[in-house]
């Protein structure tokens, strides 16, 4: 795989897979066999060069890195009569091309090393019978996967992974033989011998989502180190690669190198970033554990946890390599140039305060061993008993008895998914970054539960509450008898300080996310997963008190009992809302029935949690009561009784009209939660003008706003008068601009704020004319043939601003959508003449007709308009199915884009599942699923349900802009199973729909 980043190499990324429909002429072959030619060179010798402990530096461009102190053995002839012609390589590509496979992946969930992606690869037959396909280990990848392989003439077959080895980039997958019916793949053979420098060889594969390619090549180096792919990352060790000239890239990974007689000489695994140099893994290990696989015997595999480095004998001198070992070795190995030295050491291990970084390995077992084949036969073998080691320190030998661990024992088999977080027993890969023992539990994808108490993907937990936290059994035993809503406190190192550590308290989530606890079984090629125990939720908090803090501002302190710090955490991506976590402040509006309103960049949407913190001490839940459909406004409720004596107020709301000029105090909450305030002046109050949102979220319009003089960027919260009454919220709005989300705070009146007040109290619906407005000044009007007549009347009803407003935009599947037109002047609402948003607001908020005269086309009309009766509640029911977040059109959609509300919205999607690979994308609409329509989510549910696992779906969907397309998608209801959160009375709940 192809990371981006500053690492000197990379995986060959998994790329597109494209069909598999030329080649099949010999000339076809024979012509894609000379192609790349002009890419193959020889070997020159070059110049050693010691390298230090460090990492080398970053490669100039263009040229790959190697090992500057890895000399290169002698170059071994290759025997006479191997000339090949582009003829004999072409007969030899045809018959081994029907064994070769394209193969989809799709990492359900981050594990170890990888994050959930889905990608392709390739892969090749080595036992057709038993079904045995072989590529790269970090394609059949450590942690949960569904793949397929497509083979040369387009059938596709299931994969189940049989084996990943825990160090080395190789892995198998089975499939079924009985289901291909029209191909009869033969095994290509592995030849590890043959892999000679100077060897012509081709490499097969998917290259950079290109059909069957074929790039040609020579075997430059046989000792090359293994490339580092970055900290953190998936990194062999403990073996030579392969290095040759052909420049391989997305996709190929796992494709065979072979000879001109067919046989695999090595698989490809890795390239030089920005060089034609492609590195590939030897095939004497990777031949052991695929005869062990076809004997039905495990593949064990032992380790020191020791990293080894093959290093030349003039530096070996220099770390005190005596004259007599070095003569003794070079009689017995004369083509060898060096020997394996100590590298690094796992804390923590057996051999750890006994071998030591720059010990020169001699011989194991009393056999002379300077190679790493050898090394690994011997651990392998001896997995649980002990090995026997003479190594050189400074030039003195010394002898160490060790006992050989368990590779498979370090290597994670199960996890537990928690609050969308994964987590597994650290790994022998990940502790060699932390460069700390292999204990702790590893947080491979942070999910909902973690992001919200600041805890990153990546961080290795040590203790919880104050336990000493070891493994995965450790951590659930732990965390087993929480319930949702339950506080922990997390004790986590990171790999940027792996020495250092962090506390954090997190709170369980056992509501919003299914929890489950999941093993590995080979036999079957699945990880096996079944629901822990339900634990009950945590109760209401008991009921405390706490004083507000002293502040001397006199204008913050009038303020400060009407002020509350407010925490928002959202599960799930909707409503185009892709940002989930938030932080802003709250305006107490009503003590006695505990509202307090915010923001909409604050509380964004309905469903999420709500933490409010009152004086900075006294932390209670929110429920969030109203939504504002139309304004950047959000109501909240708390239970009054939680709070006791804490001494809190509705503040006084002024509502008469924000006018430039007027002085007003800033007093608000910054980031921390502490009370500021600002002395300032209103500069101007004008329409709010933002762009439309690419990802469709909430878009304020048809607003005045105020903007103030030196304007406070690091707090919001209200703009007071000096008799502390509030004049209106300081609120902070949203909006993206095409590359990034911008945030800017501008001034909401008082009025709107009491409004929304009274829809609360009354627990009424808000009725819109739903369209978007423009002003325009009277005498752009008259351009449009305005009469004297209207002009007058306007004049006389807004003598100050002398404006009109047109209509800009209208909502999808409106009825104003339906009789109105853009560009249409409205005059007046039941017959009054209407100049400012307000005046429209208020004409129709308790009314579901009226009567709308607007100017068009140079004459004056009286129009009947039914008003959108709106709630509160932005969204009741989210639906999660094979992986994507769909939920009904939310009204941004009808609002920005003017669709109707119909069909199903694809809110997001995740990676690794189904709606990725298929291309379920957000922000299109399902209108069919085969062929029938779904106007609803009732509709796509009754459509969908019932299908069996890993069958197919044709989905059409609309764009944006009523673009169709139209998928197949096929279902994974093991790692991908559906079910649905519902609003109810008592808030948000659950239910599965498998």
């Amino acid at each position: 795989m192809r990371y981006s980043g500053k690492q000197k190499f990379s995986r060959l990324a998994l790329a597109e897979w494209a069909p598999l429909r030329e080649l099949r002429t010999l000339a076809a072959l024979a012509a894609l066999a000379v192609l790349p030619a002009g890419l193959a060179w020889a070997a020159a010798p070059t110049t050693p060069t010691l390298q230090s402990a460090t990492p080398v530096a970053a490669p100039a461009a263009g040229n790959a890195v190697a090992s500057a102190s890895s000399a290169h053995p002698v170059p071994l002839a290759i025997p006479a009569g191997e000339e090949a012609s582009a003829a004999d390589w072409a007969a030899t590509l045809e018959r081994i091309a029907g064994s070769v496979v394209a193969i989809q992946i799709d990492q359900a969930r981050a594990f170890d090393t990888e994050r959930n992606v889905s990608a392709q690869a390739t892969g090749f037959v080595v036992d057709a019978e038993r079904g045995l396909i072989l590529t790269n280990r970090h394609v059949v990848t450590p942690g949960p996967v569904t793949a397929e392989a497509t083979f040369l003439n387009r059938e596709e077959v299931q994969l189940y992974p049989v084996y990943r080895d825990p160090v080395h980039d190789f892995g198998f997958y089975h499939y079924d033989p009985s289901k291909l019916r029209f191909i009869a793949p033969k095994a290509l053979p592995l030849a590890p011998q043959a892999a000679q420098i100077g060897r012509e060889i081709r490499v097969i594969g998917n290259n950079a989502g290109e059909q069957l390619s074929i790039l040609a090549g020579t075997l430059a180096r046989l000792d090359r180190e293994a490339p580092e792919y970055g900290l953190g990352r998936y990194n062999d060790f403990n073996t030579f690669y392969i290095q040759a000239a052909s420049g391989t890239s997305g996709g190929s990974s796992g494709s065979p190198v072979v000879d001109i007689h067919g046989r695999v000489v090595a698989l490809n695994a890795g390239g030089a970033t920005g060089a034609a140099s492609s590195f590939y893994l030897p095939l004497d290990r990777v031949r052991r554990a695929l005869q062990l696989i076809q004997q039905g015997k495990p593949v064990t595999r032992g380790t020191l946890q020791t990293e080894f480095r093959y290093r030349p004998y003039d530096e070996l001198r220099r770390l005190g390599l005596q004259e007599t070992t070095e003569a003794e070795v070079r009689k017995a190995q004369p083509d060898g140039t060096g020997m394996l030295v100590v590298w690094d050491v796992q804390p923590g291990s057996g051999s750890d305060g006994v071998m030591q970084p720059g010990d020169v390995l001699v011989r194991v077992n009393g056999v002379l061993v300077t190679r790493f084949e050898p090394l690994e036969a011997v651990l392998d073998d001896s997995v649980g008993a002990s090995v026997e080691l003479q190594l050189q320190r400074g030039g003195k030998l010394y002898t160490a008895k060790l006992q050989v661990d368990d590779l498979d024992a370090i290597t994670p088999a199960a996890y537990l998914e928690l609050g969308a977080a994964v987590l597994h027993t650290l790994s022998y890969q990940e502790a060699r970054a932390f460069h700390r023992p292999v204990r702790g539990v590893f947080v491979a994808a942070s999910g909902y539960m973690f992001d919200a108490g600041a805890v990153p993907r990546g961080a290795l937990i040590t203790a919880l509450d104050s336990k000493k936290i070891d493994s995965l059994s450790d951590f659930a035993a732990a965390v087993g008898g929480l319930g949702d809503g339950a506080r922990v406190a997390v004790r986590y190192s990171t790999i940027d300080d792996p020495n250092g550590s962090e506390l954090r308290s997190i709170r369980i989530d056992r509501r919003w996310f299914p929890a489950r606890q999941c093993q590995r079984d080979d036999h079957v090629g699945l990880w096996q997963c079944s629901d822990p125990p339900p634990v009950p939720p945590v109760g209401a908090p008991a009921p405390a008190s706490t004083q507000l803090p002293r502040i001397d501002d006199k204008r913050a302190a009038e303020l400060a009992p009407s002020l509350v710090y407010i925490n928002f955490d959202m599960p799930y991506s909707i409503s185009g809302v892709t940002e989930r976590n938030y932080h802003g402040t709250g305006l107490i509006i009503d003590a006695e029935r505990g509202l307090l309103v915010t923001d909409r960049n604050t509380v964004p949407v309905s469903m999420g949690d709500v933490r409010l913190t009152f004086g900075g001490t006294l932390e209670i839940p929110g429920d969030i009561v109203y939504i504002h459909p139309l304004h950047n406004l959000a109501v909240i409720h708390y239970d009054p009784r939680l709070i006791g004596a804490t001494p809190v107020r509705a503040a006084r709301l002024a509502t008469e009209e924000l006018k430039p000029g007027e002085s007003v105090n800033v007093v608000g909450m910054d980031g921390g939660g502490s009370i500021q305030s600002r002395a300032t002046t209103i500069a101007n109050v004008d329409a709010l003008q933002l762009p439309l949102s690419r990802s469709v979220m909430f878009r304020d319009s048809n607003i005045e706003v105020a903007s103030l003089v030196n304007a406070p960027d690091d707090l919001v919260g209200v703009l007071s008068d000096n008799a502390g009454r509030v004049r209106g919220l300081w609120a902070s709005f949203a909006s993206d601009n095409g590359r990034e989300l911008v945030q800017e705070s501008r001034g909401i009146s008082s009025d709107l704020v009491a409004e929304v007040l009274d829809i609360v109290r009354q627990g009424q619906p808000l009725h819109s004319f739903e369209a978007e407005f423009v002003q325009k000044t009277l005498a752009e009007a008259r351009r449009f043939g305005l009469s004297d007549t209207w002009v007058r009347r306007i004049s006389q009803a807004n003598p100050g601003a002398r404006e009109v407003l047109s209509v800009a935009r209208l909502v999808g599947g409106s009825d104003a959508a339906r009789v109105l037109q853009s560009g249409d002047i409205l005059l007046a609402i039941d017959d009054k003449p209407v100049t400012q948003f307000r005046d429209v607001e208020r004409a129709t908020a308790a009314k579901v007709q009226v009567s709308a005269t607007i100017w068009r086309g140079g004459g004056e009309q009286t129009l009947t308009v039914k008003t959108a009766s709106l709630s509160g509640s932005d969204i009741d029911r989210v639906v999660e199915w094979a992986g994507a977040t769909l939920q009904a059109p939310h009204r941004a959609i009808s609002a920005q884009r003017g669709i109707a509300p119909e069909g199903i919205y694809v809110a997001y999607f995740e990676f690794g599942s189904p709606a990725s690979r298929y291309g379920l994308i957000p922000g299109r609409r399902i209108v069919e699923v085969d062929g029938q329509p779904t106007p609803d989510l009732d509709a796509f549910l009754r459509q969908v349900g019932g299908r069996p696992d890993r069958s197919s779906l044709r989905i059409k969907t609309l764009s944006w802009n009523g673009a169709p397309e139209v998928i197949t998608l096929k279902l994974d209801r093991h790692y991908w199973p559906a079910y649905e959160l519902l609003q109810s009375a008592t808030g948000w709940e659950r239910h599965s729909l498998e």
